[in-house]
């Protein structure tokens, strides 16, 4: 008998046990040559009892997993200033740190929270960065997630995407030898994770609605693959397809409106559009070859698939207005699971080089292809919504793992998880406060 469950995201304490099975761990493995060295000091907590978080440690482990900073130790510096008259800039030279962020927690009502922040550039002797964050308690990391995404901006000019969410599929397997599925949401750093779904069937392709506030993924518990919409706030979900043979791989288009998905009602597997408010079906494919893996370009004008009419998986580009079908991918024999980024020019995908499948970046513009990762088997890219970090599933020993790359390959990091595989990640957009 299937057991399913779908939750209100604040409602968790009947999930604390498959949440913490569900937990990823960071592990880096790869970093810049000359990282930034800045100082992440212990804000100073103005309450009583204890502070709902490490705000400095949270933030210290954002800029560490980019790759692009190293924290100072807390045991090498040689003050803990929490205001700006504190601040002497010559301990931070003594020990090489390029910048120092100080801060204080404090409580402003019966469950709410201020975060105030200086950040300080120690060879200009001056302020850069000073704000706050204010919110829930119980949203004190994700708080924190925000203030570690201003500097990481201020930074290095690119939108940090620390206060993002992800979602993956998690399989674990009981004594009997049965599979259990859960689809659990999590904080893009892995914590606080959530089990929006469980089931003994298969749960596959989990995507975010541009907004943030819905997903949709594809789920076997009626016994056949079928597409569900479900609003995260509520739990509400809404079964949106059931015909016969494959329903999959949804793809919500930029405006929300739309969603693309693979069915095979036909006969063949083929790419149609479903209009959400109507629920009224288009399909824009018509080949005897299999089409699949639609990803919408940012400016909802076309989609990217994966076809093999050319003889092997390769990724076409299908123009909307026109119709007109365009090869995009020549190098290689086998691309797919194409992935845009924001800026509609960098494409992720899966790519088989000397029999191995990797994550690949393609420029649309220059055609240039850069292969990402050296690991095997790698799987179901998602790029992050400032278009820095892709990740992805792959393969440690067994276990199915995930782990992200930077685009220009230069950073890594793996998310295990406790117990059980992971897979299928999706990285949320930027999400609303």
């Amino acid at each position: 008998m299937k057991h399913l469950t779908a939750v209100i995201l604040g409602t968790v304490i009947a999930l604390v046990a498959m949440s913490a099975r569900a937990q990823l761990v960071i592990e880096i493995t790869q970093g810049m040559d000359n990282p930034t060295p800045i100082a992440v000091v212990p804000f100073a907590w103005q309450g009583s009892g204890a502070p709902p978080a490490d705000v400095a440690q949270v933030i210290d482990d954002d800029l560490a997993r980019s790759g692009q900073f190293e924290p100072v130790d807390r045991g090498d510096m040689l003050a803990r200033p929490t205001t700006q008259e504190q601040v002497f800039y010559r301990d931070w030279r003594a020990i090489n740190s390029e910048y120092v962020l100080i801060g204080r927690v404090s409580v402003t009502g019966p469950v709410q929270m201020r975060i105030e922040y200086e950040l300080f550039d120690v060879n200009r002797q001056a302020r850069v960065l000073h704000g706050y964050e204010e919110g829930h308690v119980n949203e004190a990391r994700m708080l924190s997630h925000r203030v570690a995404d201003e500097v990481y901006e201020t930074l290095t000019g690119i939108p940090g995407a620390f206060a993002t969410r992800l979602l993956y599929v998690s399989v674990t397997r009981n004594p009997g030898g049965k599979d259990y599925y859960r689809l659990t949401l999590a904080d893009s750093d892995g914590a606080r994770p959530i089990v929006l779904l469980e089931s003994r069937e298969p749960i596959m392709a989990p995507t975010w609605s541009p907004d943030g506030m819905h997903i949709a993924y594809v789920s076997f518990e009626t016994s056949r693959p079928a597409i569900y919409r479900q609003e995260l706030a509520t739990g509400v979900r809404e079964q949106l397809t059931n015909f016969r043979g494959l329903n999959g791989a949804p793809a919500w288009s930029p405006d929300g409106n739309t969603m693309a998905m693979v069915l095979s009602k036909d006969g063949n597997p083929d790419i149609y559009l479903m209009d959400l408010r109507s629920k009224q079906l288009t399909q824009i494919t018509r080949h005897y070859a299999i089409d699949t893996e639609p990803a919408w370009m940012p400016d909802g004008r076309s989609l990217l698939f994966t076809s093999d009419r050319g003889g092997r998986p390769q990724i076409y580009r299908y123009d909307l207005r026109s119709g007109a079908t365009e090869r995009v991918t020549f190098e290689g024999t086998y691309n797919a699971r194409a992935r845009m980024a924001q800026d509609g020019r960098n494409m992720v995908m899966v790519h088989q080089s000397s029999g191995r499948f990797h994550i690949a970046l393609q420029d649309l513009v220059s055609n240039r292809l850069q292969v990402l990762t050296s690991t095997e088997l790698d799987e179901s890219p998602s790029i992050a919504p400032n278009g820095s970090m892709v990740l992805y599933g792959t393969k440690s020993g067994d276990r199915g793992i995930l782990a992200a790359v930077s685009v220009d390959g230069g950073v890594k990091f793996r998310l295990p998880a406790r117990e059980g595989d992971v897979r299928e990640p999706a990285w949320s957009p930027y999400l609303s406060r």
